[in-house]
Parts: C-alpha cells; sequence; structure tokens
C-alpha cells in the first residue's frame, strides 16, 4: 500500500509541475536572435574573409549604418541583452560595460559586434548589466585521447583540411561591403541560410573515422558544435528573464542554426524574425 502512495505522490508532483509549465507555455519570453558576422574580423572559422573584402566597422559608413541598426532593434524593447562572450567571464564583461556607461570613448576601439551592438543597446536602453553566454563543448574521452596522440592527431588534421566533401561545403558572399551591414545580417538570418550552415557540420569532419574510433568525426562535431551550443543555450536559460520579457542574443550567425532551433522547440520562449524589426531603410 505505501508503494502505490508513493507512486500516487509522484503523479501528483508531476501533474502539478505540468500545470506550472502549461503557465510557462502560455507567457513565454520573447527572444530575437540576430546572428552576426564578426566585426573584427578574427578569421578563427573555416570560412574567412580576405583583408581586402573586410570592413572597417569603427569607420563611416559603417559607424552610421550601426547606429541605424541600433535604433531599429532597439524598438524590439529587450530587458535582458546576450552576447557572444565566455560566460565564466561574466565579471570582465560587467566591469567593461560599466567603464563604456561612464565614457563614450571605449568603444572607439573595440570592434567586436558584442560592443558595437550589445553595449549600444543596453547602454541607449539604460540596461545595468550585458549578459555572456558562451562556452566551448565537452568532448568525449575517445576524441580526446586521438586529438592527444600525435600520429592520429596528424592523421585528423590532414584529413580536416582535405577532407573530399569540400565541394558539398555551403558556402555565401558577404554584401556587407556592397550593401550594408544590415543588408548583410538580414541575409546571414534567413531561415534558408541558417539550414544550409548546419549541413556543414554533417560533412567533412563529420564522415572521419578509424578502425579504432569509428564514430570519432560524429563525437568531435557533438563535443566542438552540438554541446557547445546546448551549453550556450543554458547560460541563457539562466538569465532571471521573466515571462513576457524579451532577450535579444548577438552571436556569430553560425550559432544560430542550433540555437534558433532550440529557442523553436522550447516552452519558454518564443523566436520572433530578424525581419520584423531590422530592415535597410536608412542605411
Amino acid at each position: 500500500m505505501r508503494r502505490y502512495f508513493l507512486v500516487f505522490l509522484v503523479l501528483m508532483a508531476t501533474e502539478v509541475a505540468a500545470t506550472a509549465n502549461s503557465h510557462i507555455r502560455k507567457s513565454p519570453v520573447e527572444v530575437l536572435t540576430v546572428g552576426s558576422f564578426h566585426f573584427n574580423f578574427p578569421n578563427l572559422d573555416v570560412q574567412k574573409t580576405d583583408s581586402q573584402n573586410q570592413i572597417d566597422v569603427l569607420s563611416e559608413p559603417a559607424q552610421h549604418q550601426i547606429q541605424q541598426i541600433v535604433k531599429q532593434l532597439k524598438a524590439f524593447a529587450p530587458t535582458h541583452i546576450v552576447v557572444e562572450f565566455p560566460y565564466r567571464r561574466q565579471p570582465e564583461l560587467t566591469a567593461q560595460f560599466d567603464k563604456y556607461k561612464s565614457t563614450e570613448s571605449f568603444i572607439d576601439t573595440r570592434r567586436s559586434e558584442a560592443y558595437q551592438l550589445g553595449f549600444r543597446l543596453a547602454k541607449a536602453l539604460g540596461h545595468d548589466q550585458v549578459y555572456a553566454a558562451d562556452a566551448w563543448g565537452n568532448m568525449y574521452d575517445e576524441v580526446t585521447r586521438v586529438l592527444n596522440d600525435k600520429s592520429e592527431e596528424k592523421a585528423f588534421g590532414r584529413f580536416y583540411q582535405n577532407n573530399p566533401d569540400k565541394h558539398l561545403r555551403y558556402t555565401d558572399k558577404p554584401v556587407f561591403k556592397t550593401d550594408g551591414i544590415a543588408a548583410e545580417l538580414l541575409r546571414l538570418n534567413t531561415e534558408e541560410n541558417i539550414q544550409k550552415t548546419l549541413g556543414n557540420y554533417l560533412i567533412g569532419p563529420f564522415s572521419y573515422e578509424t578502425e579504432s574510433s569509428p564514430y570519432f568525426g560524429a563525437d568531435f562535431e557533438t563535443g566542438r558544435w552540438f554541446n557547445r551550443n546546448l551549453r550556450i543555450f543554458r547560460n541563457i536559460q539562466r538569465i532571471p528573464a521573466a515571462p513576457k520579457e524579451r532577450i535579444l542574443v548577438v552571436f556569430g550567425s553560425g550559432h544560430m542554426n542550433l540555437l534558433n532551433l532550440f529557442f523553436d522547440a522550447s516552452p519558454q520562449y518564443h523566436r520572433v524574425p530578424l525581419s520584423d524589426y531590422l530592415s535597410v531603410k536608412d542605411h
């Protein structure tokens, strides 16, 4: 009898939790994701931008364009702003934002979209904080073992650089230099573009395998990309945003091929398209 009573209590608790979650689903946190190219062009990703094709976001007309973008995004009225900055270094980001609020000159030398978009908008809205959410993924022990073995690491490196799937890889041509920054952000954030970029993580290194590690590539991408973005999403979940509040996320556009999927699937959030707020007018 006691066992059945315990089962009854568990079922009751589950029903109560479901009722509480239904409230969350009725009043989700609105999310606007801004998948961006990296304004400072670190060229750490597979697809790189040659120096002659880059722009200086600290110069005109880029600064005017950025100011217009911030003005448009302000209409979303985010209550929390998230940027691509290491989560574990939140105190450093907070100190930088405090410095920026006290002196405009701070941002004059910071090219990253985290500062040019995130900081500018947060200050314009009177926020006390900008939230860091970036993280690295956790690798399987077998992947770590291979990467720590010099001969195996070299073999994987050769495959990574010369894999047979290069012709399948989705590449695109940026338009920030010809059509402006807003046009490039809108292009990057189309559903078609975002879906195609996810496909890049399902070819190439994903197919790498050895006799001793038949799922090495799948496990490698699990840690490098899928687990990383799940951790980023978890960091965003930790932000104390109440139902009906609004979160704006400024991250490298590649991350949106998973982050948007997570936001769309989660009952906690309701994602709105960037095109609802951003256009190329006045740029």
